[in-house]
């Protein structure tokens, strides 16, 4: 009987005895992975947060989702022809690893269809407050009056965040309209606050497609989705009777 690609020793250098058990860990988990599921998806994540990383493992009990570690899991697939685990295996393995350089990604491993997982993904978004480094896709502005949906005693932090602020019977007050980011703006960690503040997320927690493995038929590149659907408007103005 041929030897199995899987039986094939992974070697792992400079790695403390801790750390290399966690490795080996990890690389048998995902040959095992390749005896149990049909399906391999390479996935771009979008705006990543633990909270709803957790919440897909629950959906997707029935699969396997491997994030991070990715050098590791490109081990445990075979990033050759010679130390693959499956039959064309390194191509998924070689565009994970050149995928990091884009941003994070990870792997599913699944025996729902095709059809199934793309339907799911291209419909699964969810919004998620910004933080400090992504691109603002509108212009968010308060204007000028009082703020009833803060506390009085908010007024030195809002003050301290930048907004020209001051207490009226009691009222946070803008002294002046102020804009809190426009369009295309690099958020800083203090104009990310403001925004989480005014509860406006304007972020999106969404998973791309970017290729699928399967025994029969390889790796296979798939067109990925729009991150993101721009607003209409140029600028949202946010109304002094909101209820953030």
């Amino acid at each position: 009987m041929p030897k199995s690609k899987r039986d094939k020793k992974v070697s792992l250098t400079n790695t403390s005895k801790k750390g290399l058990v966690l490795k080996q860990r990890i690389i048998e988990d995902v040959k095992k992975c390749m005896e149990e599921y049909n399906r391999v998806f390479l996935i771009s994540i979008q705006n990543t947060r633990n909270t709803k990383l957790l919440d897909l493992r629950a959906e997707w009990k029935d699969s396997r989702l491997f994030f991070g570690k990715i050098r590791i899991i490109a081990l445990g697939l075979g990033k050759s022809a010679k130390t693959e685990v499956a039959n064309g295996i390194h191509k998924l393995a070689n565009a994970m690893r050149n995928h990091t350089m884009k941003g994070q990604c990870g792997l599913l491993f699944t025996n729902r269809t095709k059809k199934e997982v793309i339907e799911w993904a291209n419909g699964y978004e969810k919004l998620e407050y910004a933080r400090a480094g992504f691109v603002a896709p509108q212009s968010v502005k308060l204007p000028e009056g009082p703020l009833p949906q803060f506390q009085h005693s908010m007024e030195p932090q809002l003050r301290q965040l930048g907004m020209p602020t001051s207490l009226q019977k009691g009222v946070i007050t803008l002294i002046k309209s102020y804009k809190v980011c426009q369009k295309g703006d690099v958020l800083t960690s203090e104009q990310a606050q403001i925004l989480k503040l005014l509860d406006k997320p304007l972020a999106v927690f969404k998973l791309l497609l970017l290729g699928v493995y399967t025994k029969k038929h390889g790796f296979k590149k798939l067109a990925a989705s729009k991150v993101t659907k721009e607003n209409d408007e140029e600028e949202m103005d946010v109304e002094k009777d909101n209820n953030t």
